[in-house]
């Protein structure tokens, strides 16, 4: 359905401030990149790899992930996520992912994106918010 290259791949760097660590929520915590933060760098970058192979109006969603965190960041540090395509299925994407910071690679793993149609995508996502509403 949709022409993906397997084998493109991409990366995509942020600097680890306060916001972006586990300290952020709770102040006992140390300040070192939070988990949730390198999986959500990890989706945009596979999001962003496989976006100019989408017709408009279509974006993709994340629908699996399967990482790991390996090892603690510092406040102050650049991580960069790297995506790999690996498979091209009639509904999904699926990619490999790891992150590094610089001095080591900090969290690695698999991730699956379905491209939606952005209107109909919406257009369910209205039809929950009428449900709830009654």
């Amino acid at each position: 359905m949709f022409d993906i290259p397997i084998g493109i791949a991409g990366t995509k760097s942020l600097a680890v401030t306060r916001d972006l660590t586990v300290a952020r929520e709770d102040e006992r915590m140390p300040a070192v990149f939070a988990t949730p933060m390198m999986i959500y760098l990890m989706e945009v970058t596979a999001g962003d790899l496989i976006q100019p192979y989408l017709p408009d109006g279509w974006i993709t969603v994340g629908a699996v992930v399967n990482v790991r965190h390996l090892a603690a960041t510092p406040e102050g540090s650049t991580v960069t996520a790297r995506a790999e395509v690996t498979e091209v299925g009639k509904h999904t994407v699926t990619f490999t992912v790891e992150a590094h910071d610089g001095f080591e690679k900090i969290g690695e793993g698999t991730h699956v994106r379905a491209p939606v149609e952005v209107a109909r995508f919406l257009k369910r996502v209205e039809a929950k918010k009428v449900k709830s509403d009654e």
